[in-house]
């Protein structure tokens, strides 16, 4: 289980007095907790964690951002230092190569004609690129790809 991972690279990172690492993960585990009891569970399934950690991400995506707007380059590196910690308890993200081909697939499998057609095609690509590819990204090309067809 990926809490059970967090939790033992949490331990030693405490152990090896490696403070970001042991803040970074603390904090993940905070808000994995807090889901969990929202949800009324004990522990989180690996989904539901890969998604509290894209939560995370994606703040400090945002984070960095913002520093780097307010000219903060040294809390902006602080912030990518701590997604990267995050993003390595995810799984390998799909090339655009791959989110193409699966976004082809469900094109095909749903017959979409246009853009009115983008929530049966994502239906479609979401159980398929699940935790793999970010979903803006996927909305994006998805989008694109709709739209050729009605302009041609």
């Amino acid at each position: 289980m990926l809490e059970d991972k967090i939790l033992v690279d949490y331990k030693q990172a405490m152990k090896d007095k490696d403070k970001l690492k042991s803040s970074v993960l603390s904090f993940l585990r905070a808000e994995m907790i807090n889901v969990a009891f929202t949800k009324k569970k004990k522990l989180l399934d690996d989904s539901e964690a890969i998604t509290v950690i894209r939560k995370q991400v994606r703040q400090r995506q945002d984070s960095i951002e913002q520093f780097q707007n307010g000219g903060r380059m040294d809390l902006a590196q602080k912030e990518e230092k701590e997604m990267e910690i995050l993003k390595s308890y995810l799984p390998a993200e799909l090339s655009e190569e791959e989110i193409k081909k699966i976004i082809d697939e469900a094109i095909a499998a749903t017959a979409a004609q246009g853009l009115k057609d983008m929530g049966k095609v994502m239906k479609e690509v979401t159980p398929k690129i699940a935790g793999r590819a970010d979903g803006k990204l996927v909305s994006d090309m998805l989008r694109a790809k709709l739209a050729k067809p009605a302009a041609a």
